[in-house]
């Protein structure tokens, strides 16, 4: 007897912050940018993958309790806090540290982003899936030109990515099963939890995300559905 045949995908939803868009390229350029403007000399490179680092952290404090729900601008704002000091920034206006708090609304797409996500909105519904809050989501799709049928973020149930709840409610949201509903993410714990939940899979490469010296790791695991070069390869085999 045959297994019995997998249920059709009908939605995909994507992880944004390096999946999406070049974050890291994103945030050295938006250092640079003010630094030319007030004379700040700054390794860019270490600042963004500091920003960066505090991330996981932060988002831990709010999954263990040790903060109540606190939306990504708002730790984004804090680890920046900590991060201006370290590095040498001071004499910044609130406005201008606001202002490249929100250099994250303005993150750029891979080259691939906005053509891949519109073949793949020809057939399937897409969203984001992404611990960034609406705001944040919002702003950027419509600073990039990312063609999202929907906005979903971990905001809406108030549980950070790889909480169950995330993804689960993804689902719900968008009135499909877990089966139904594929993850496509750069990031293979992200993918791992999706698994978990009974989501489907695709682990789109972005070996570039920590820069040209930066390790990722990008071999084929068979855990997961599809493996993709970018999201043109991802639409040539899901969009037949």
């Amino acid at each position: 007897m045959k297994p019995p045949r997998a249920p059709q995908v009908k939605a995909l939803v994507f992880d944004v912050f390096g999946t999406v868009v070049d974050w890291r390229g994103s945030i050295i350029r938006e250092g640079r940018l003010l630094g030319r403007r007030r004379k700040l000399k700054v390794d860019w490179a270490a600042f963004a993958d500091a920003w960066r680092a505090g991330y996981r952290p932060a988002m831990a404090r709010v999954r263990s309790g040790e903060l109540p729900w606190t939306k990504i601008d708002d730790l984004h704002r804090m680890i920046l806090d900590g991060l201006l000091p370290r590095f040498g920034v001071r004499g910044l206006t609130e406005d201008e540290i606001d202002h490249l708090n929100r250099a994250w609304h303005r993150l750029r797409p891979w080259p691939d982003a906005r053509a891949g996500l519109a073949k793949l909105k020809r057939r399937h519904v897409i969203a984001t899936l992404s611990n960034g809050n609406v705001a944040l989501l919002v702003n950027m799709a419509k600073h990039a030109g990312l063609p999202w049928d929907c906005i979903l973020s971990a905001e809406v149930v108030r549980h950070y990515k790889p909480d169950p709840e995330t993804y689960l409610g993804a689902a719900g949201l968008l009135g499909v099963r877990p089966a139904e509903l594929m993850m496509v993410a750069a990031h293979k714990d992200d993918l791992h939890a999706a698994r978990a939940c009974g989501l489907r899979t695709a682990y789109v490469t972005r070996p570039r995300e920590y820069g040209p010296e930066g390790k990722v790791d990008i071999t084929r695991e068979p855990a997961f559905d599809v493996h993709a070069r970018d999201f043109l390869d991802l639409a040539r085999q899901l969009v037949r």
